[in-house]
């Protein structure tokens, strides 16, 4: 199953090793979701994921994202012009996590679905876990 994991799903699994963004992820390591991704994502979580506050080290940053370039699937997503937001100041950073799941016909998974547009494709962390993992 393809998914598109949004910038706080990684933080929370690097965070706090009992959550269910975590699980969601060893579930990514262990092969069984393939994560979506594009030039625009890889470059925001890299860049999401070095902030000081954080305190992430080089070494968890390189092995995870090493690790979803390696294994999964990198796209060129076609542009989706009129997409409705409810944030207008999160269309930016929403934009590219959308586009890539329509693409991909994936699940695109957020700790919250309210700045993303209505989209049955478009899933909370514990929806998510309670659908795939319960």
């Amino acid at each position: 199953m393809n998914i598109v994991l949004d910038n706080n799903v990684l933080i929370s699994a690097l965070w706090s090793a009992n959550s269910k963004a975590t699980v969601i992820v060893n579930a990514v390591l262990s092969r069984n979701f393939s994560v979506c991704y594009d030039y625009r994502i890889l470059n925001e979580y890299y860049h999401i994921l070095r902030q000081p506050k954080f305190t992430f080290t080089e070494w968890e940053i390189q092995s995870l994202l090493n690790f979803i370039t390696a294994n999964g699937i990198s796209v060129v997503a076609d542009p989706l012009p009129d997409i409705s937001f409810t944030d207008g100041s999160g269309k930016n950073f929403c934009k590219k996590f959308y586009e890539v799941a329509k693409f991909c016909n994936a699940a695109l998974i957020t700790e919250s679905k309210k700045i993303f547009p209505q989209d049955s494709c478009v899933i909370t962390v514990n929806d998510f876990h309670k659908k795939y993992f319960d």
